[in-house]
C-alpha cells in the first residue's frame, strides 16, 4: 500500500530545505520514536530508499516454510 505525501520547499535568506511529512499510520506501524535516526539511499532519479540507522526486529511474523505436496496415484 502506498502513501501519497508532497514535498515542502522552505527558503529562508540563503538556505533552502526541503521537507518531507512522514504519515502517522506508517511512522506507527513501523514503532519510529522521536529523533531516531534515518539515512536516505537514492536507487535512481524515481525512487529514494528511508532506512533505520538502527535497525529493529520485523514486526511481520515470518511465514512457516513451504510444504511440497505430492499427488498419490492408486494403482
Amino acid at each position: 500500500m502506498g502513501h501519497l505525501i508532497k514535498i515542502q520547499r522552505v527558503e529562508r535568506g540563503t538556505t533552502k530545505s526541503y521537507y518531507v511529512n512522514f504519515p502517522a499510520a506508517l511512522a506507527e506501524a513501523a514503532q519510529i520514536e522521536k529523533g531516531e535516526e534515518f539515512e536516505w539511499l537514492v536507487e535512481d532519479k524515481n525512487a529514494f530508499l528511508l532506512r533505520r540507522k538502527k535497525p529493529k526486529k520485523s514486526i511481520l511474523k515470518s511465514s512457516p516454510p513451504l510444504l511440497s505436496i505430492t499427488k498419490q496415484v492408486d494403482n
